[in-house]
C-alpha cells in the first residue's frame, strides 16, 4: 500500500477547513471566477458527499468536486450546456432549492497538489469520482474538462484542439487522455464555460501584465486570450472547455 487514502468530505469532515492549504497550479485569474466563488462554500457545506480528499498521512494532496444534476429535466433534455462549468454549477443548486432529483452527476474539479503531480494521482482521483457516483446509483459522470496542454495554444480554437489525436488514436491533450483512457467520450465543446471579468486593476494584480491596450492579451495559464476594453476599464476572459461523457456500468 502507497499510504494514500481517498475519502469523501462527509466521510472526513475535518478536512474541510484544509483542501486549500496544498499548493496547488490554478492560474491566480482562475480563482475568481464568480459561480465558483459562491458556490464552492455550498458544495463543501451541502455537497459533501461528492466531495472527494486524497491523503497522504497526514498530508492533502488532491481535491475533487462534482455535483449532482438532472440533465434530463424538461428544457435540458440530456444536452450538455454550451455554458459547460457556470451553467452545471447552477443547474445543480437550482435542483437542490426546487427539489428536483438529479440523474447525473458532473465534474467541477480534479486538482493535484504541485509537489505530487506525475504520480498518476489526477487519474486515481478520476476514478475515485467515477465509483463514487456510481455508488450512489448514478450512470453518467459528464465533465467540462479544461484541457491541459491548451495554455500553449491560446489561439488555437478549441473545436480544433479538442478532436486532435495522437497516432495510437488517443486525444493529443494529456487531460483529455486521462478521461478517454478512464472510458469517457468526448461530447463537444463549451464554448463559454466559464466567464471572468474584472477591472483592469484587478487583472493587474492577478497576472502581472499591464492591461493598457485595447485587444486580446495573452495570460499564463489561460486557454484562450483576454479580451482587453482600455477605453472602458474592464477586461474580459470567456474559457472554452470540452465536455466528456462517462458512462458507468451497473
Amino acid at each position: 500500500m502507497d499510504g494514500i487514502e481517498i475519502t469523501t468530505l462527509a466521510q472526513r469532515p475535518e478536512l474541510a477547513g484544509r483542501l486549500w492549504d496544498m499548493e496547488d497550479t490554478w492560474p491566480e485569474f482562475a480563482r475568481h471566477d464568480p459561480m465558483g466563488e459562491l458556490l464552492y462554500p455550498r458544495m463543501i457545506e451541502e455537497l459533501a458527499d461528492h466531495v472527494l480528499v486524497a491523503t497522504d498521512g497526514g498530508a492533502v494532496i488532491a481535491r475533487g468536486f462534482s455535483v449532482p444534476f438532472a440533465l434530463h429535466a424538461p428544457g435540458r433534455d440530456g444536452r450538455l450546456p454550451a455554458r459547460g462549468w457556470d451553467q452545471v454549477l447552477l443547474w445543480a443548486f437550482a435542483d437542490l432549492r426546487s427539489g428536483v432529483a438529479p440523474d447525473t452527476v458532473s465534474a467541477i474539479e480534479i486538482t493535484v497538489a504541485a509537489d505530487r503531480l506525475g504520480e498518476g494521482l489526477s487519474g486515481r482521483m478520476l476514478g475515485a469520482m467515477r465509483a463514487n457516483a456510481r455508488a450512489r446509483g448514478f450512470a453518467e459522470v459528464v465533465a467540462p474538462v479544461r484541457p491541459s496542454g491548451k495554455p500553449a495554444e491560446p489561439g488555437t480554437p478549441m473545436e480544433e484542439y479538442a478532436y486532435r489525436t495522437r497516432g495510437d488514436g488517443l486525444p493529443y491533450d494529456p487531460w483529455l487522455r486521462v478521461h478517454v483512457r478512464a472510458g469517457a467520450v468526448i461530447d463537444s465543446v463549451a464554448p463559454l464555460s466559464m466567464t471572468i471579468t474584472g477591472s483592469l486593476a484587478q487583472w493587474r494584480e492577478w497576472t502581472g501584465l499591464p492591461f493598457d491596450t485595447t485587444g486580446p492579451v495573452l495570460v499564463e495559464g489561460a486557454l484562450a486570450p483576454v479580451r482587453c476594453e482600455a477605453g472602458q476599464g474592464y477586461a474580459a476572459y470567456v474559457e472554452p472547455n470540452v465536455w466528456v461523457r462517462h458512462a458507468l456500468d451497473a
